[in-house]
């Protein structure tokens, strides 16, 4: 193959691969294996981190654990290798409420911390921190760094979604259903739409 062609070809792929944005309406509609194909050699993160998570979402742990080490490949200082090893910790094979998983969830954190201070206007870096916040039941401290990923980023659907969860948790309602109408908005065809409609219906018939 000429040289010609071979830039030819290189610059098609560059062109014809999907963006974050596009890659995360395919995640927030519940089309994991579009996320997971949206991945290439020098995919941008944010969608390497997506596949990652639609893997989890299909409980292909391993497959997920990929990703995530694909991301802390690139390397200390890289707020996105910190998002990674946070992602690792949380995606382990350990037995729930096992010390080990205690263990993995603190470290989520302090990897997560790590990427938003690196990183502090990177929406994926705050929700990576809700995320281990979350793992490790301390939902007011979830609410916080998912409320901080809202503010960056208001279009990150599932920011909104996991708001309204850990508001659920601190017991403000009032709270949850405004970050669920927003995520209702922002994902109508999500898979958790049922539910979260279900829970609606419930609060709004009390």
């Amino acid at each position: 193959m000429s040289v010609i062609a071979t830039a030819l070809i290189a610059l098609f792929l560059q062109v014809s691969a999907p963006v974050p944005a596009t890659v995360q309406q395919w995640y927030e509609a519940g089309q994991d294996q579009q996320v997971i194909q949206a991945v290439a050699d020098g995919s941008d993160p944010a969608v390497v981190y997506l596949a990652a998570l639609s893997y989890q979402r299909l409980k292909r742990t391993a497959d997920a654990q990929r990703m995530f080490e694909r991301l802390m490949a690139r390397g200390e200082g890289d707020p996105w290798a910190a998002i990674g090893l946070s992602g690792s910790q949380l995606n382990a094979p350990v037995a729930e409420d096992s010390p080990e998983a205690a263990a993995a969830a603190i470290e989520a954190v302090q990897a997560a911390r790590a990427a938003v201070a690196r990183a502090p206007r990177l929406v994926q870096a705050h929700y990576q921190l809700g995320l281990a916040h979350g793992r490790r039941r301390d939902y007011a401290s979830a609410v916080t760094a998912f409320e901080a990923a809202v503010a960056t980023d208001p279009r990150f659907a599932y920011a909104h979604y996991y708001v309204g969860l850990s508001y659920y948790q601190v017991t403000r309602t009032d709270k949850m259903a405004a970050a669920f109408e927003y995520f209702l908005r922002l994902a109508p065809k999500a898979p958790e739409r049922p539910q979260v409609q279900s829970i609606m219906r419930t609060l709004r018939g009390r």
